[in-house]
């Protein structure tokens, strides 16, 4: 293509450029937003304590969202929840319906939160916000089940104080000398429960003696004796099958004062030189050595609920019903059949039938 005339794109003389004026620059006004931006950044820029990156908040970036302060209150559905009432969706429809009192007036807030000093009511029952533990120990001997000791003796809550924030308690007793199971928790309702006779908690003691028990003792043992005003009456009392001298056994009891056992094989002329609870309330030692702890597992939890629960038990209160229990589907009433002679069947005789 032939030149016209006009100058190449982009080709510019050095005379031109020169002599060019410096005000009627192109793109003037571009590049004077650019520079004003660019002092916009420099602004925004920290300064000073080491800081030199810019900062987040520039144009088209969002400012991020900062994590909202945790605090110790709880809300309430949670408060309710961890009491051990119900769930916290279920929790909502009790706050609904004005089933749950703070400080004496019904409250119906979903959002509140409880204060450290409020008195939160269901039903008449003062609840306990603090989170259930439930903790399975196997003792060693030397340790009494007391909280606190004035002599300054080992107690078991020495072996379990690392366990959880919440304040735990033995549920029942065990001697000084006496090893094996002993459950903690911070539910006192099922304490009560368990702890009462007529709850008729099963337990199992690995019972070790001076010498042979004679089988006749061991009929009489399991017939019933009188201790004092009391008639004590094992459930089961059989020998170890795996030592062959007679001079251990197993015994099950419903009773809650391990004292009895000792008292049992005594009142026969034997001493009891180690006693073991190697189960209660169908928990065993599995898995727990002398000395260790553990926690329960849902289906544990749920298996001492129901033990607690069976039979009348005085002096304790039933467990709350919410109201939102799932009521069993009414079965429809069939309508009785008449009985009759069995019809006799015929064999197939593989003839075709006449018409």
């Amino acid at each position: 293509m032939k030149d016209q005339g006009k100058k190449p794109f982009g080709k510019r003389d050095r005379s031109e450029r020169a002599s060019g004026d410096r005000d009627n620059k192109p793109f003037k006004a571009f590049r004077s937003k650019e520079s004003s931006s660019a002092d916009r950044t420099e602004r925004k820029t920290p300064v000073g304590r080491g800081l030199g990156k810019p900062s987040l908040g520039g144009k088209g970036k969002k400012r991020p969202i900062e994590p909202e302060k945790k605090t110790a209150l709880l809300r309430l559905n949670q408060f309710i929840a961890k009491a051990g009432v119900c769930s916290r969706r279920e929790a909502d429809e009790l706050i609904l319906s004005g089933k749950i009192r703070i400080n004496g007036k019904i409250v119906r807030e979903m959002g509140r939160r409880v204060q450290v000093d409020d008195k939160v009511e269901f039903e008449g029952r003062q609840l306990q916000g603090e989170e259930l533990r439930y903790v399975l120990l196997n003792k060693p001997k030397g340790f009494i089940s007391n909280v606190t000791d004035e002599k300054e003796r080992k107690t078991v809550m020495d072996l379990v104080k690392k366990a959880c924030k919440e304040r735990i308690y033995p549920v029942g007793r065990l001697e000084r000398d006496t090893t094996g199971l002993l459950l903690f928790t911070n539910d006192g309702d099922l304490a009560r429960r368990l702890t009462h006779p007529g709850a008729k908690v099963k337990q199992i003691y690995h019972v070790f003696l001076d010498k042979s028990m004679e089988e006749n003792d061991v009929e009489t043992l399991i017939g019933g004796i009188k201790l004092g005003d009391e008639t004590i009456k094992p459930d089961v009392v059989n020998y170890v099958q795996e030592v062959e001298d007679g001079t251990q056994l197993g015994a099950q009891f419903h009773s809650g004062r391990n004292t009895f056992v000792r008292d049992m094989f005594e009142h026969f002329g034997y001493k009891v030189e180690k006693l073991d609870r190697v189960l209660y309330a169908n928990l065993t030692k599995k898995d727990i050595p002398r000395g260790k702890w553990r926690f329960l597992k849902d289906k544990e939890i749920s298996m001492l609920k129901v033990i607690a629960g069976k039979g009348n038990i005085e002096g304790t209160a039933e467990a709350p019903k919410t109201g939102l229990e799932k009521k069993p589907r009414a079965r429809a009433t069939a309508k009785p059949r008449t009985v009759g002679k069995p019809k006799s069947k015929r064999k197939p005789t593989g003839k075709p039938k006449k018409r």
